[in-house]
């Protein structure tokens, strides 16, 4: 049920944002945070391990991992995104999308 809810926040702030350029590109980077968080966290959940465990994978602290899943956090790196891939054997896609597209959760 916290997806639906989920979506329904994102609805609710996409609404809001409406128009105005400053506030729809603060929207998109507010779901920007949180679809990395939330597939970071999912990547380690698929894999079996504990954030513990994968720091140790990546050569980090269990708390830089607890941020890294945090959607509020906005220091997402590249080069962290690609030692997380590597550590749980993936590799990092990045993709560009029409700005007109509607966001959709992920």
């Amino acid at each position: 049920m916290p997806k639906k809810t989920s979506n329904d926040a994102l609805k609710i702030l996409a609404h809001i944002a409406g128009k105005d350029p400053a506030m729809q590109r603060g929207f998109e980077e507010e779901v920007a945070n949180r679809e990395v968080a939330q597939k970071i966290f999912q990547l380690r959940q698929d894999s079996g391990l504990s954030q513990a465990e994968l720091a140790r994978r990546v050569g980090t602290t269990q708390s830089v991992i607890s941020r890294l899943e945090d959607a509020d956090y906005e220091g997402h790196s590249l080069a962290m995104l690609n030692r997380i891939a590597a550590a749980v054997e993936r590799r990092v896609e990045i993709r560009f999308v029409p700005r007109n597209r509607r966001l959709q959760p992920a």
